[in-house]
C-alpha cells in the first residue's frame, strides 16, 4: 500500500463497479490507520508470526567503522550475507571503495533504482544465489525482497529515513531460523531533528516480532492523519489537537452508521461518565506486564456499552491471564457502576466527603421523600439538577457490622437501584 497514492487507488477502484479493497502493510500509512481506528474501514491484525522467527535485535546510534567492520565479520563467519543502505546514488560507489578497504575479504556489489533493468535483476539474483557477501543498495529493496540467509541490516544516516521505512527495512532480515541483527546509523557530527529522534526511539523500542502496528500508530501520532477527503496521506489538522480530532471523526462515523445526530450538547448519544470512589481499583503490572494489553483493556472496558461487553473482557482476561487480582475486581466493578450510571443519563457519580453527587437528576416529590427517608440529610438541587445523598457515618457505640456493608463501591451501586432505578423506569 506504500507505493500507492489516494488518486492510484480511487482509479483502481472505478475499473468495476463494486470493489471490494483489501490494504495489506505491516504499517499502514497514517491516513489508511485512521480510517481504521475510526470505524471507516474494518481492520484485523495477523499477530503471530511463523514458527521459529526470532526478533530482529536492533541497535540505534553513532556511525562507527569498527562496529561496521565488527557486524560484517560476525555475520560472515556463519556464512551469512548483509543489507547495506546507503540511500545517495551519487555517493554509493564511494561507500562501496570504503566498506572495501574495512572489509578487504567480502565481496560487494551495488543495486539501485537507476541501473537498468537487466543489470538489477542480475545483481539481486546474484545476491539469492550467494554469489557475494555484502549488497549496497538503496531503498529499493524496502519491500518484496525475500532472502532468508541475509540477517544483518545496516542503514547508514538512518536519521533521514521515515518510521514505516525504517520498520520495512528491518523486515528484510530475520526471515529464516538464525538471529538477525538490525543497525540504524545516524552521522556523529550532525544534531539529530526532534522527529528523528522520535523515529529512531520508536524503531529502538518496538523490535517484539508484530510490532509493526505500535510503529504505525506512532508514525500516524508524528506525521498527522492526512486529510479523509482529500489526497494528502499524512499531515495534522490545523487548530484541533489530534485526540479531540480523533474522537469527532468517531462520533461523526458512528452518527452515520446508526442514523442517530444529536440536535444538541445534552441530547448527545456519546455521553461520558465521571465515577470517582475512593477504591483501588486498577490491572496490578504484576498480573497483566505488558503495558500495551493494559491500556488496551483500559480502553475497552471505558467503551463498554452495557453489562455482556464487560462480561466478556472478564472472561477473556480469566482464559489468558488466570483470576482476577482483588484491584481487577474492584476495576470491574466501577466499570459495572458506571455503566448502570449511562443507562440512568448519568454524567457524575461523585463521592466527595460526606455526600455522594449524583447529576444531572431531577426527582420527584416522592422520590425525595423516599431519599430522606432511607439518607437522612440528603440534599436536592433541583436548580442544577444535582443530588447529594448523605452516606452514613457508623456511630462509635455501633460496631461496625450492625448496620450494613457501608464501603464505597456497594454503598453507591445500593444508591442508584434503590434511588436513581425506580424513577428512571418511572419516566
Amino acid at each position: 500500500e506504500q507505493r500507492f497514492g489516494v488518486e492510484h487507488k480511487e482509479e483502481l477502484k472505478k475499473t468495476r463497479t463494486n470493489v471490494d479493497v483489501l490494504s495489506m502493510s505491516a504499517t499502514p500509512i497514517p491516513r489508511t490507520l485512521e480510517m481504521a481506528i475510526t470505524g471507516i474501514r474494518e481492520m484485523s491484525n495477523i499477530t503471530t508470526p511463523p514458527e521459529e522467527r526470532h526478533p530482529v535485535l536492533t541497535y540505534v546510534g553513532p556511525y562507527d567503522d569498527k562496529q561496521v567492520t565488527a557486524a560484517i565479520h560476525r555475520e560472515l563467519l556463519r556464512d551469512g550475507q548483509i543489507f547495506y543502505i546507503h540511500n545517495r546514488v551519487e555517493s554509493i560507489d564511494g561507500v562501496v571503495e570504503h566498506l572495501k578497504k574495512l572489509v578487504p575479504e567480502a565481496k560487494i556489489r551495488v543495486a539501485h533504482g537507476q541501473m537498468g533493468e537487466r543489470e538489477l535483476e542480475d545483481a539481486i539474483l546474484g545476491f539469492w544465489e550467494r554469489d557475494f557477501d555484502i549488497l549496497v543498495c538503496t531503498t529499493i529493496i524496502e519491500s518484496g525482497i525475500d532472502i532468508p540467509n541475509a540477517n544483518t541490516l545496516i542503514v547508514d544516516r538512518a536519521d533521514t529515513f521515515g518510521l514505516s521505512q525504517l520498520h520495512q527495512l528491518r523486515g528484510r532480515v530475520g526471515r529464516s531460523r538464525e538471529r538477525a541483527y538490525a543497525y540504524f546509523l545516524y552521522s556523529a557530527d550532525k544534531p539529530l531533528t526532534e522527529v528523528a529522534h522520535d523515529r529512531l526511539t520508536t524503531i529502538a523500542t518496538n523490535t517484539d516480532l508484530g510490532s509493526g502496528m505500535q510503529v504505525a500508530l506512532k508514525d500516524l501520532e508524528i506525521r498527522g492523519a492526512g486529510n479523509l477527503l482529500g489526497g494528502e496521506q499524512s499531515g495534522h489538522i490545523a487548530e484541533v489537537g489530534f485526540d479531540l480530532y480523533m474522537r469527532m471523526v468517531g462520533e461523526a462515523v458512528e452518527e452515520y452508521k446508526t442514523g442517530f445526530v444529536a440536535k444538541s450538547e445534552d441530547e448527545s448519544k456519546f455521553k461520558e461518565c465521571k465515577v470517582e470512589l475512593p477504591v483501588t481499583a486498577h490491572i496490578p503490572v504484576e498480573y497483566l506486564a505488558s503495558e500495551r494489553l493494559r491500556l488496551d483493556i483500559y480502553r475497552r472496558m471505558a467503551d463498554a456499552q452495557n453489562s455482556g461487553d464487560l462480561d466478556s473482557i472478564r472472561d477473556e482476561l480469566v482464559d489468558r491471564f488466570g483470576p482476577l487480582p482483588e484491584e481487577a475486581e474492584n476495576l470491574m466493578a466501577v466499570a459495572h457502576l458506571r455503566t448502570m450510571a449511562k443507562s440512568f443519563g448519568l454524567t457524575e457519580v461523585v463521592l466527595q466527603g460526606k455526600f455522594l453527587r449524583l447529576a444531572p437528576l431531577n426527582l420527584p416529590d416522592s422520590a425525595v421523600m423516599r431519599l430522606n427517608r432511607i439518607y437522612p440529610g440528603s440534599i436536592v438541587k433541583a436548580a442544577t439538577s444535582t443530588v447529594l445523598v448523605a452516606r452514613q457515618s457508623t456511630p462509635n457505640w455501633i460496631a461496625g457490622g450492625e448496620i450494613g456493608d457501608t464501603s464505597a463501591l456497594p454503598w453507591t451501586i445500593e444508591v442508584l437501584t434503590s434511588i436513581v432505578a425506580p424513577v428512571k423506569k418511572i419516566n
